[in-house]
């Protein structure tokens, strides 16, 4: 009897043993479902974050293609604009200086015939033709910029010309070249010769430097010059030349503190070498776009203009 019922018994602990058993089975099989579903989920969320991220950077990729193409298109033709705009500048002043010079060269007494067509002999009348509201010579045979030949009969110095062509196959500011150095020994150098060599030493290696400042003077604030208008001049009189002139203008060297009143004579002299190395600096950085026979022309009415401001002729402000 103690047998069968310890068999029982051991029947019943392996019963109970094997429910169990299930019962942690199927527990983990529902925590293995649960965590495949889990793991379905997040693998879902990763390829629609994966699917999302290479949208994003597709996108932003052409939109940086697009802005970069945008950029060179606005950049192609700010540059086009400037060039265009550079080349109406240059005609402008051209055509302003042209007009000026014809004005100026014509008086009651002596009146600039190409300036007034209606004075020109009958016959010769018809050798004129109106271009852009000018007035241009057909005879012309130099092709140069066309408003100098309204007032001018050109003739190229082979010469000059050879010089300004050996130099611009390397433009430098090296006076050591036949070109510069002609223009140093028969323009700079007469041009900014004043009464006061040393002072006017300074003056043209400021302007050498590009460090030289021209500013008006204020005629209603001028101060009280005392023992410095020796060595600065004063609003009556110019530092360079000396002369007792009304100066409307004062000059600064560099970064040196002192000012020194110049006339408008001194001040037109100055102007055209400063207007002569302007030019040239442009040339030397490749900023002109004319061909070599109008920078020869160019420069050889910059040099003109050197020559006439050394003889003492110059425009006044209302002029």
């Amino acid at each position: 009897g103690r047998r069968s019922s310890l068999e029982i018994r051991e029947k019943e602990i392996r019963e109970k043993g094997s429910e169990i058993l299930r019962e942690q089975l199927d527990a983990a099989k529902r925590e293995l479902k649960l965590k495949d579903k889990e793991c379905e989920r997040l693998s879902q969320v990763r390829n629609q974050l994966e699917q999302e991220l290479e949208e994003l950077t597709a996108s932003l990729f052409e939109e940086a293609h697009k802005m970069v193409r945008e950029a060179n298109v606005k950049q192609a033709a700010a540059e086009k604009q400037l060039k265009e705009a550079q080349g109406k500048i240059d005609v402008l002043q051209a055509e302003v200086t042209a007009l000026k010079t014809l004005v100026l060269t014509s008086t009651p007494s002596s009146p600039n015939r190409q300036l007034h067509p209606q004075l020109q002999p009958s016959g010769t009348r018809g050798a004129y033709k109106h271009v852009g509201g000018h007035i241009r010579n057909k005879s012309a045979s130099v092709s140069v910029c066309p408003v100098l030949c309204f007032f001018f009969c050109l003739q190229m110095d082979s010469v000059l010309y050879a010089e300004f062509l050996m130099w611009r196959e390397h433009p430098s500011l090296d006076r050591s070249s036949a070109f510069l150095s002609r223009i140093y020994r028969e323009d700079i150098g007469p041009c900014l010769s004043f009464t006061r060599s040393e002072l006017s030493q300074l003056v043209q290696s400021a302007v050498e430097n590009n460090s030289l400042t021209i500013e008006p003077v204020a005629m209603s604030a001028l101060p009280m010059v005392k023992a410095s208008a020796i060595e600065c001049g004063g609003p009556k009189k110019c530092a360079l030349s000396g002369v007792s002139r009304l100066c409307r203008h004062r000059i600064k060297l560099g970064d040196k503190g002192s000012y020194y009143y110049i006339s408008p004579s001194s001040r037109a002299r100055i102007t055209a070498v400063c207007n002569f190395f302007t030019y040239i600096r442009y040339i030397q950085q490749g900023l002109v776009r004319h061909d070599a026979e109008q920078m020869f022309w160019e420069v050889m009415r910059l040099r003109r203009e050197m020559t006439v401001a050394k003889l003492g002729f110059y425009l006044t402000d209302q002029g």
